[in-house]
């Protein structure tokens, strides 16, 4: 196995032959895999990649890792646990391979899980996973052998070895791939116990932890039974006993104030569509008492207390100078039987085709009216939205700050070199590619951290191929600056978050 050297593997050469007097004198020889130049296809994409952009830190602001692993510095039993336990990605793509359940999720991850997902890799050919699979193989172990049935004893050996060092713990990964900040996703009534025992004992340089504010659970109303139980924990959280809708937001906004303490600087919502119906205080209340008392509401009250609620924590973000994060068009646990055996986040969501322009401008335009429109992030799950970002991103930027209302990176399904290329290209077109904040992993893996150099490669190549073609000067002074920005100071200085370092 080649552990640590890259391949070299070429085309044979026709005109070399004598039996062929009319080949041609030089035939390109075929690229090695994925080595240094993977995805650079000419020289201005290198020199932009390995000048400027490849020396970046990582601020990775939308994640999920389990907070606790970081906080206890935790290490992994083995290859599988670290990258299949939890990965609904690689769930998927077993599946489709024909992976039974019972070796995917039906057990705790071990070699059968990993074997599984050996013989899974050589089939998704074209699928981002492919790529990060081998880049997670390259970058942390050293391992540059394709993946496979064939070759899956031999590195999950030489994976595992590794694995029981030190310098594979939560943490230590983090700080190998010079990530500066992450930014966990956690509902507004967890006591965030691990992000507080972290905060005592960081050290500076060592990757910064923050939580986000992620409140779907309040909006939850289909559910009436799990959402009355929630608000009563969230009040629990909050030392607020939750009677009113006015109780609701000082509850929220308590929690809220305890977040921005331990340095969350972003909110983050899940919609498969905004809401935009807006009602009055009086009206909210009654509401508010039908939800308590039990009872179904109309479409009308319900997307008027949700439109509510996220107004309120769109007021709270402006007061705090936090961002809002918007996803958008995720359709979540169509397959009902599997939803109901494991839960949600296991492999079961789709793109939706909901309309979202004309809610979305009318939910933004609602707080820009009063003047506490936050930095906002907007992000869909279906490509086709990019256009409808783009214009409505910039119906709202007011100057204060560089790129207040963002387009957000490819995201899930889309983070794949088409997608990527296909967002940034919107952006550039209908706003400034210049001030984007960039890639985020929204992972659940801490080997997941290659895919930021995938996609500073991705945006290399596509700055680098302007410059070869002559859509921009060769100004690589100013152009490898821009690399750096997108890569890493754009969102270190628009989110903001104590403690981050260049």
């Amino acid at each position: 196995f080649l552990f640590g050297v890259e391949s070299t593997a070429c085309h044979y050469n026709p005109a070399q032959s004598d039996d062929l007097p009319d080949a041609p004198n030089h035939i390109e020889p075929m690229k090695p895999f994925m080595n240094a130049d993977f995805l650079l296809p000419d020289e201005s994409s290198r020199r932009l990649f390995h000048d400027y952009a490849a020396q970046m830190p990582i601020m990775d602001y939308h994640c999920h890792l389990p907070p606790a692993d970081i906080a206890n510095d935790s290490l992994f039993r083995d290859l599988a646990h670290a990258w299949l336990g939890g990965d609904h990605y690689k769930w998927r793509a077993m599946r489709s391979n024909g992976v039974p359940e019972q070796d995917i999720t039906g057990h705790a991850a071990d070699y059968q899980t990993f074997l599984a997902w050996a013989r899974t890799v050589p089939r998704l050919i074209g699928n981002p996973l492919y790529h990060w699979t081998h880049l997670e193989l390259q970058r942390y172990f050293g391992i540059y052998e394709p993946l496979s049935e064939k070759t899956a004893p031999a590195i999950w050996e030489a994976c595992n070895a590794q694995l029981v060092r030190p310098e594979f713990g939560a943490r230590a990964l983090l700080t190998r791939m010079k990530v500066r900040a992450v930014g966990t996703t956690d509902d507004p009534a967890d006591l965030l116990e691990h992000h507080i025992a972290y905060a005592a004992v960081r050290q500076p340089g060592d990757p910064v932890m923050v939580p986000s504010f992620r409140p779907d659970r309040a909006l939850a109303i289909d559910d009436i039974v799990t959402w009355k139980a929630y608000i009563a924990r969230l009040g629990a959280s909050a030392n607020v006993s939750i009677e009113t809708y006015q109780d609701l937001t000082q509850a929220l906004d308590q929690r809220h104030a305890a977040f921005h303490d331990l340095g969350c600087r972003a909110s983050d919502h899940g919609l498969i569509v905004p809401y935009a119906t807006f009602t009055t205080a009086q009206r909210l209340e009654t509401i508010f008492t039908r939800l308590m008392q039990g009872l179904t509401l109309s479409d009308e009250e319900s997307d008027s207390f949700k439109t509510a609620v996220l107004l309120d924590v769109g007021r709270m973000n402006a007061k705090r100078g936090w961002a809002m994060q918007l996803h958008m068009a995720a359709i979540r646990n169509l397959n009902t039987s599997m939803f109901n055996l494991l839960g949600p986040d296991t492999g079961y969501d789709a793109v939706s085709d909901g309309s979202i322009a004309r809610n979305l401008g009318a939910f933004m335009n609602a707080l820009q009216s009063e003047g506490l429109l936050p930095k906002t992030i907007l992000y869909s799950l279906n490509p086709g939205d990019l256009e409808v970002l783009g214009t409505v991103m910039g119906c709202f930027q007011d100057g204060s700050i560089p790129g207040k209302i963002q387009c957000g990176s490819a995201w899930w399904f889309n983070d794949h070199i088409e997608g990527m290329r296909r967002q940034m290209i919107s952006l550039a077109n209908l706003g400034l590619l210049s001030r984007f904040v960039g890639m985020l992993t929204d992972s659940r893996s801490f080997l997941s951290f290659p895919r930021h150099e995938y996609f500073r490669r991705i945006l290399c190549a596509l700055i680098g191929g302007w410059m070869e073609s002559g859509e921009i000067p060769p100004d690589f002074d100013t152009f490898g600056a821009m690399v750096q920005d997108i890569s890493y100071r754009n969102a270190k200085n628009y989110f903001a978050i104590p403690g981050v370092t260049d």
